[in-house]
This record gives C-alpha cells, structure tokens and sequence, in this order.
C-alpha cells in the first residue's frame, strides 16, 4: 500500500542519514532484507549503488518487475553474507534483522545465525564505515541477544532511539561501526520537556546475561518456553495450557 512504502521510505532516509556517508562521491551500499526495493529506490535518488538480498523469492520477483536499479541476490542472510572484504561503503536494513531470532527450522540457532550474520557483515563491509538496521524487537531479551551477537562479531556502536516516548512513532535503528568508533547519533524527539536529552543504549566491554553465544542461557528459560508454545499455538498445534509450573526446572530423583 501507499502507506507502507511511504514509511519505508522514511525509514530508509533515516537510516542512509544514520550511515554518514560522503557527499563528494557515490557508495555502494548492501540492503538486507530489500524486498521489492523500496529501500533501494530511495538509496538509488541519493545517488549510490546497491545490492539487495533477500530470502523471499517473491518479493524479488516484486523487485524486478519494477525494474529497481540495484541488483539483487535471493538468500538467507543467516548463512552469512557472501561477498569479498571490504567490498560495502556501508549497510542498511529495515525491518528485517529480528526474524533472524525465530528458529523456523529445527536446524537453526538463533544465536548461531545471528553470529554468522554479524561476522561476515563485518568482513564484507570497508574500515571505517558503519551499518545502520532498523528492527522491531520483539521484547528487550531479543534486542539484547541481537545486539551481544554483532558486539561479539566485532562491532562498536550502539541503539539509537527515535521518538523513544512515542508507541507508534518509536523506532530502533542499531547504528554499528568498523574499525575506529565513532560517535553514536543521537535519536530523534530525544529531548525531554526540560531540556534533557535521553540516553541511548551503548556498547560495552563488558559480557551481557548470554553466558555464551550458543544460547545455553536463552534456551529453556521460561521466557523461551512461553515464546515457543505461543509460536506453536499460532502454528495451529495443540500445546498444554501455562500453568505456574511452566519452565520450572524438576528435582533430582534419587
């Protein structure tokens, strides 16, 4: 609808904005998770080159029959990015990194995938420039597992927040940076009644909840539990009803 491209579009300005790039040359950009192209449409206004990638063969299909001038790439991110070092003047995406944190498959790990995507990301993108994506976290224990992942890939950076006091208008972009940090734009609407500003959540040295990256803290938790009777329950299958004792772990048995 002309709606949902009109907010595409706007999350796309902001996050090309967020990426700082150059006025004095054309970059080229990665866009994961395109889509149809919106996003590539707005990058292509500004004047730069970019590829897409994408795991939906029909949203594609979307994009070639509107002749995007990008090129574009059917894959899922979670396998990593496959292009040579250095090869992106940047990165963004929209609306695309949280779905690397559902396990549609029994093969896939969340974590694993997360970590896979964030590595080569990092590898693929030139010294220097940043990634900017714009999620929908589902709950802070996503956004903090989707964010320990690209810190231990190797990036710096942080979230930056627009609109933090806004339900609709809110939005996240994880702004991240290769090589030298720079410093973390600040969100927008970030400036209370009084005049005080926000604060956005940074990267730290220090290890987040996750014990380690292969999710042993994150699986079996009640939370994990809940999330995955509620996602079966939507799949249509018969799950038992929570109850108190839902996630609780038995006593030994002698």
């Amino acid at each position: 609808s002309s709606r949902v491209a009109e907010i595409q579009a706007q999350m796309s300005e902001r996050a090309v904005e967020l990426l700082g790039l150059p006025e004095d040359r054309p970059c080229l950009l990665l866009d994961v998770g395109c889509g149809s192209g919106l996003s590539g449409d707005y990058i292509s206004e500004e004047g730069h080159c970019w590829i897409g990638m994408d795991i939906s063969p029909a949203m594609l299909d979307v994009a070639l029959e509107r002749e995007v001038e990008g090129d574009l790439l059917l894959a899922d991110v979670g396998h990593g990015i496959p292009f040579r070092p250095g090869t992106f003047d940047g990165c963004i995406s929209i609306s695309a990194v949280q779905w690397l944190c559902n396990a549609d498959k029994k093969s896939h790990s969340p974590p694993k995938r997360l970590y896979r995507f964030f590595s080569t990301l990092y590898t693929a993108l030139a010294r220097g420039s940043r990634a900017v994506l714009q999620l929908y976290p589902e709950n802070s224990e996503q956004l903090e597992l989707i964010t320990a992942q690209a810190m231990r890939a190797g990036f710096t950076g942080g979230m930056v927040v627009d609109y933090p006091n806004s339900t609709k208008a809110k939005k996240f972009f994880l702004c991240l940076f290769v090589g030298a940090s720079g410093t973390l734009p600040k969100g927008l609407g970030t400036e209370c009644a009084d005049g005080e500003e926000v604060h956005q959540a940074k990267f730290t040295n220090e290890r987040m909840r996750f014990r380690n990256a292969k999710g042993k803290s994150v699986k079996k938790s009640r939370d994990w539990i809940l999330e995955k009777k509620e996602r079966r329950r939507r799949q249509g299958k018969e799950v038992r009803a929570d109850t108190k004792y839902t996630g609780r772990k038995r006593r030994p048995r002698f």
